[in-house]
């Protein structure tokens, strides 16, 4: 189909750029023999034009169409060799989508045209001719500044002073009674009053929203009936997920972040640069694969048809291409700059600091972000392993970059499960991570503590669940983590049992306290607050029904609990001491009247060197010591010292309690073995004596 003219156009800046009186057209391909521009009607269902882009510029093919406009559907066909030993995976045949897609229109449907070869059986690797574009989501050219910010501000809390709220965002408010039942679901129901009032008066700062980006389902979960709900499967870097939204998932999700901005509330994107949703050998060819799959794409050195699976979903995106590190860049830039994001969690984030086979954390990807004057100055999250060569990479990442700590949430678990010898490692992380992060110069908030996330047990099922359940993934419950640290606490799953249900409470109060008294960035997983259960699934990918959405009946149900949450991060926000830029290190700071932390003995004595290496410690305490450390312009107050008590043992202890720092007293202000609230008490005072159940926790303070 012939089409009318293109002007030369420009390679810069790549994908469809509307100008005011054209779009130019930019897009990336080194082996491609020649690239069409395809045209399609409003509903991208029937092909008006094909025009080959008229301009090459090095590797960017490029093409000006006058009278232009938003609103245009378009899409490639890139021309070339199919030839997969050499790497080279062109086919005309295929519909492919623009790497820098800002909105799609239609959607993947599953059929044998949306692959580049045949197959199965004897034509496996032969090319396939059948036409894909029925069958594929088209780019839409979208006016990226037509939306009224409204003066919007970014609220740039410290590093220091956040608390990470991770959420779905479609399951967080799919259920929730006082969203408008259209909104639930949606950005626009993150938006609402009643969820921005939540989230504040909880005392988070930041919304970590699982991926964003326009996902899909993978071909194999489609064929079970099931569905991509985490959405850790990119199609569209730079496009808003459309489900999440009811009409304009771009406008819709700026509205988001004006209104989460508003309320004083960061917002975090889950980012996923490791992979695509192109999959593996076998997989479909969407885009990026047909474009140019030996440019964008890890391959195997010693056949060029397979993909290096460093990422556990089957390719892996080559950011030793310049090209590709640029496209990631770019949609980096343009989620911080044009759609207000505050910062990023990179998903399996080591695979980006690769430069052939080895990690490094002085690599091209980190220095271009810390030279960049708008990714420099956004929060930066790494979950610091992939599945490849010394994938495992925890406090490697450089500097102002913060990382996922999986060995806090292993160890606290560890600890309240009652596990021997666990102590020594439970002050390291109570103290900071020193030796996860110290070595490089980094310091405590660049350690991001969690006890539950979306990937593993929930709270409530840490402590109710001694193996997973996951078989309505449809893997014979073969998927998930089979090591996850978790205990039923009397009876695997549901039970009416009112002893086995106190002590879940409990030590569901106990995980909660030990985060959030801790150094380090905190994360709470949403509805962890009110005791979420998943039903004993620990990898609920592709449940996007109410096990994985978030049950708000819960939140009357468990309100003590809630408050708890909000009392224990009041406690935080309002005192120093629990947010250190420096590590706690036992020693006696220049202003200060005792050690910055003392590890206690219940006896009130430190705990020697011979005493850290007895296996059967159980209980200590934790004194930390506020006066040594210096006003801070943004908290001029320091606020108190505490003392923390701990017993993970079954029977209670006695704790004698030492000289309080500053008063003459200590008031108990919570303790994780009632119920409800404690009600401060004062009058502890040195050489009175605590008596702290078995599994809990004491929180007492001194108010010099």
């Amino acid at each position: 189909m012939s089409g009318a003219a293109m002007a030369l156009g420009r390679p810069t800046p790549l994908g469809a750029r509307w100008t005011g009186d054209g779009v130019n057209f930019a897009v990336f391909s080194a082996h491609a023999e020649s690239i069409e521009l395809c045209l399609f009607d409003p509903a991208g269902a029937r092909e008006l034009a094909r025009i080959a882009l008229p301009g090459r510029s090095g590797d960017i093919w490029h093409g000006f169409l006058p009278g232009a406009g938003p609103g245009l559907v378009y899409a490639y066909r890139a021309h070339g060799r199919y030839a997969p030993r050499q790497g080279h995976r062109f086919n005309k045949h295929k519909l492919l989508l623009d790497p820098y897609a800002r909105a799609l229109v239609g959607e993947l449907r599953y059929g044998d045209e949306i692959y580049g070869f045949s197959r199965g059986g004897a034509k496996s690797w032969r090319q396939d001719i059948s036409d894909s574009a029925s069958s594929v989501p088209k780019a839409v050219v979208v006016d990226t500044h037509a939306f009224d910010w409204r003066g919007d501000r970014p609220p740039r809390t410290p590093m220091d002073r956040t608390v990470v709220y991770e959420l779905h965002p479609k399951g967080f408010t799919r259920l929730h009674p006082d969203v408008p039942a259209h909104l639930r679901g949606t950005y626009l129901g993150l938006a609402q009053p009643a969820v921005l009032d939540y989230l504040v008066k909880l005392g988070v700062t930041a919304v970590e929203l699982m991926p964003a980006q326009q996902f899909i389902t993978e071909p194999w979960l489609h064929e079970r009936g099931l569905q991509n709900y985490w959405g850790y499967n990119t199609l569209a870097f730079f496009a808003p997920h459309a489900g999440f939204a009811l009409a304009d998932p771009l406008r819709e999700f700026r509205e988001m972040v004006r209104a989460l901005h508003g309320a004083g509330l960061e917002v975090i994107l889950d980012v996923v640069f490791n992979h695509t949703a192109e999959g593996g050998d076998g997989g479909p060819t969407l885009s990026m694969r047909g474009l140019d799959n030996l440019s964008y794409y890890r391959l195997a050195p010693d056949d060029l048809r397979r993909n290096i699976n460093w990422t556990g979903c089957g390719n892996t995106l080559n950011l030793d291409h310049p090209e590709v590190l640029r496209l990631v860049l770019d949609c980096l830039r343009y989620w911080a700059a044009e759609m207000h994001v505050d910062g990023f969690r990179f998903d399996l984030a080591t695979t980006l600091g690769r430069e052939g086979q080895d990690f490094h954390r002085d690599g091209r990807f980190f220095s271009a972000i810390h030279q960049d004057p708008v990714l420099s100055n956004v929060k930066l999250i790494a979950e610091p392993w992939d599945l490849g060569p010394n994938g495992y990479r925890l406090g490697s990442f450089p500097r102002d970059w913060a990382e996922w700590n999986d060995r806090f949430r292993n160890t606290t678990r560890e600890y309240w499960r009652g596990d021997a010898g666990v102590v020594p490692q439970l002050a390291e992380r109570l103290a900071g991570s020193s030796d996860l992060f110290a070595a490089a110069g980094r310091g405590p908030p660049e350690s991001v503590n969690y006890v539950a996330c979306h990937d593993g047990f929930t709270l409530h099922d840490t402590v109710s669940y001694s193996r997973k359940h996951n078989q309505a993934n449809g893997e014979e419950n073969r998927d998930g983590d089979d090591h996850a640290v978790s205990w039923n606490s009397g009876a695997e799953g549901h039970t009416a049992d009112a002893e086995i249900l106190r002590r879940r409470a409990r030590q569901q109060r106990n995980l909660l306290a030990t985060l959030l008294l801790s150094q380090g960035v905190p994360m709470l997983q949403a509805g962890d607050e009110f005791a979420r259960t998943q039903r004993g699934n620990n990898n609920a990918y592709c449940q996007d029904n109410e096990v994985s959405w978030v049950d708000w009946r819960l939140r009357e149900s468990h309100r003590t609990l809630v408050a708890f949450v909000a009392q224990l991060l009041r406690i935080r926000a309002e005192n120093a001491v629990f947010r250190r830029q420096g590590f706690l290190a036992g020693v006696r700071r220049e202003a200060g009247r005792f050690k910055d932390v003392s590890w206690l003995k219940t006896d009130g004595s430190e705990i020697a060197a011979d005493d850290w290496r007895d296996p059967s410690l159980r209980a200590f305490a934790m004194l930390l010591d506020s006066t040594g450390l210096p006003p801070s312009q943004q908290q001029p107050e320091i606020g108190d010292s505490f003392l923390v008590l701990f017993n993970a043992g079954s029977e209670p202890i006695e704790f004698t309690l030492p000289a309080p720092i500053a008063s003459e007293a200590w008031e108990v202000t919570l303790d994780t073995s009632e119920d409800e609230l404690a009600v401060p008490a004062a009058g502890y005072r040195q050489g009175h004596v605590y008596r702290l159940a078995g599994q809990s926790l004491a929180l007492l303070a001194d108010h010099g």
